[in-house]
């Protein structure tokens, strides 16, 4: 498996794909497909209140229709399932308890943390309040509040060359500080399933939204303890909105259901390929008749702002 090159799409089924969703998974799919390697489909469902089984079931169906086909995943099976995240967790557990030395406690509120927070929406960095707990003020804590776990992490850069963004690094003690693991809610952190599942998926690349892009050196400390190969990472831009603002499931902006009833699949991979200027035009066009030509040199680096007419898209 070290020689395949194995990508992956993970998507979250809280609702359905927004044209944001269908790029990143196109991109993907095509960076795979066109070097003979293999697709992964991973359903991240770990908070299963949020996450609907009509969603996934609708999910896996849009990007058949699509032409985006898996080779391991739902349906199809595989020797690296089960393949919903909500069955995973004994995998998680045994990573948790390998980092059990690195970890510790947190009874912060989120009233707490929120009072924390850095100005103008900056993400907050924990200021490290439960860090220094003793056993005994832990345990007396513990009998009115279920903790989180948290990481503790380490004073120094962490480094790696992103393939689409180049060079970046972070100092995760001063941009984020000790991150969790497991919510005081029992439900497993993104950023340790995420780790966990793509090591044992053999996973070799990444393909996912810029947005993600600070994750990714705490996912490569976790790597680093836990003793796991890394895949390679590959950001990409951002589908936003005219005013800027980022396409929202919740929003219900450029949904499938919605795109379904309107274009065949060519039309829509056609729009998403101009969009992502792997084409000079939107000319209708099959996923598959893509590989030929395709070339992330063609990619931005900046995101990417709807127009009007974009797959019918009118601003609000």
């Amino acid at each position: 498996m070290a020689n395949t090159l194995r990508g992956r799409f993970a998507p979250s089924p809280s609702g359905r794909m927004h044209l944001g969703n269908l790029l990143c998974c196109l991109l993907s799919w095509l960076s795979v497909r066109c070097r003979g390697g293999q697709v992964v489909l991973r359903i991240e469902d770990l908070d299963t209140a949020r996450c609907p089984a009509r969603y996934a079931d609708a999910l896996m169906e849009d990007l058949l229709w699509l032409g985006l086909s898996w080779d391991e995943g739902p349906g199809i099976g595989g020797p690296h399932g089960p393949y919903f995240q909500s069955q995973r967790t004994a995998l998680y557990e045994a990573a948790l308890e390998t980092l059990k030395d690195q970890t510790y406690p947190c009874f912060c509120t989120r009233g707490e943390l929120r009072s924390a927070s850095a100005p103008h929406g900056r993400e907050a960095v924990y200021p490290g309040t439960c860090r220094n707990l003793t056993a005994a003020e832990a345990a007396l804590r513990s009998k009115t509040r279920r903790p989180s776990l948290r990481l503790r992490v380490p004073d120094r850069d962490i480094r790696f060359t992103d393939l689409h963004f180049g060079p970046y690094r972070e100092n995760l003690a001063r941009s984020c500080g000790d991150f969790v693991l497991r919510r005081s809610d029992g439900l497993f952190a993104y950023q340790l399933a995420v780790v966990v599942d793509d090591a044992a998926m053999g996973i070799t690349e990444v393909v996912r939204g810029a947005d993600l892009l600070s994750s990714t050196p705490r996912q490569l400390y976790l790597y680093e303890l836990l003793g796991l190969d890394p895949p390679r990472f590959r950001h990409i831009p951002l589908v936003l909105a005219p005013d800027g603002r980022r396409l929202s499931k919740r929003d219900g902006d450029l949904a499938m259901d919605v795109l379904r009833t309107r274009y065949s699949p060519e039309e829509i991979v056609g729009q998403l390929a101009c969009l992502a200027g792997l084409r000079p035009d939107a000319e209708p066009i099959a996923a598959a008749d893509l590989m030929e030509d395709f070339d992330w040199k063609k990619v931005p680096r900046q995101n990417l702002r709807l127009t009007a007419g974009v797959l019918g898209y009118e601003p609000s």
